[in-house]
């Protein structure tokens, strides 16, 4: 008998990609499981890139949020609620953790797990029929999959996939030949590595053959590309580029360099050669985690020298 799963995991993209690996560890434990998973509209491509999934049910609270007051916007939420409770779920769990996904959860149909108090960032274990008890200490790719495998009754597999690939993709403005992607930008300023860093990065791997793409995904971050871009010697500042664009721009990267954001971790979860700087949070925590070709360098107060990260590329080449 299929047993139907409802993921709730509905944004950041760090996030999302730390949950992915539960989608090939239930599918081990349940090889009958049809697995669904809610998730906001702008991260849809992420699941697409996952052949384990029945569907993805995509959710657009960020931007409801801002248009509450429309008849049109109460229209997508009731059409949302409606494909939400289209079936009754064997298990509905919600790693996110969150008011906004624990709701999500109360309104499916369903055996409701979650994580406890003492578990999650806000006190929602009375969301839940079952609540689980997850030590903060594990990386987050491991809490997701340990409150999988307690939700589900199974053990957590030794090993584990993110499970998602993605095919080289050729882009008009980028001229044939090696390149690596320099993600530079990132949610906060206190996580961002000196722009003197990354002109000293892009001139190394220039004198190694290989062209550098600034890729930007704001008008203040486009700004601060083609500034990098005046004191590199090779480099090309791209048009405004999808996520689904980004992982195939990655797809056929010599290697990707970010800081901490969740473009690094996609780059390492489709198994790009994958550099993190970390400057003022834990990669212990939430760092690029379990990805054979990456290394994540730095911490907190402890940026990473230029050289580091070019040792460090070096090594994954």
């Amino acid at each position: 008998m299929t047993k139907k799963i409802l993921l709730i995991k509905t944004s950041s993209l760090g996030d999302l990609i730390h949950n992915l690996p539960v989608v090939n560890d239930i599918r081990a434990a349940v090889p009958e499981a049809n697995i669904d998973w809610v998730i906001e509209e702008p991260f849809l491509f992420i699941l697409r890139l996952h052949p384990g999934l029945a569907a993805a049910i995509p959710v657009a609270i960020r931007r409801w949020r801002r248009t509450l007051w429309r008849r049109e916007t109460r229209d997508e939420i009731a059409a949302f609620l409606l494909r939400l409770r289209a079936q009754t779920y064997d298990a509905v769990i919600d790693s996110q953790g969150l008011m906004k996904s624990a709701l999500i959860a109360l309104a499916a149909r369903g055996t409701r797990y979650g994580l406890d108090f003492h578990s999650s960032r806000e006190p929602l274990a009375l969301f839940y029929h079952h609540a689980f008890r997850i030590p903060w200490e594990l990386h987050a790719v491991e809490r997701n999959r340990l409150l999988m495998a307690r939700a589900l009754n199974y053990e957590v597999p030794q090993r584990f996939s993110y499970g998602i690939s993605a095919a080289p993709r050729r882009f008009d403005w980028l001229a044939a030949g090696p390149y690596a992607v320099l993600l530079h930008a990132t949610s906060g300023d206190y996580k961002l590595w000196q722009e003197q860093n990354w002109v000293e990065l892009g001139n190394a791997l220039d004198r190694a053959g290989i062209r550098c793409v600034l890729p930007w995904g704001s008008t203040r971050e486009r700004e601060r590309s083609a500034r990098l871009t005046r004191g590199l010697r090779a480099a090309v500042v791209p048009p405004a580029l999808s996520l689904d664009d980004l992982a195939g721009l990655f797809a056929g990267a010599k290697a990707v360099v970010g800081v901490d954001t969740g473009l690094a971790h996609l780059s390492a979860a489709l198994g790009v050669r994958t550099v993190g700087i970390y400057c003022a949070t834990d990669p212990a925590a939430t760092g690029i985690y379990g990805c054979a070709r990456a290394m994540n360098l730095g911490g907190i107060g402890n940026p990473p020298a230029v050289s580091e990260v070019v040792a460090a590329l070096d090594h994954l080449f």
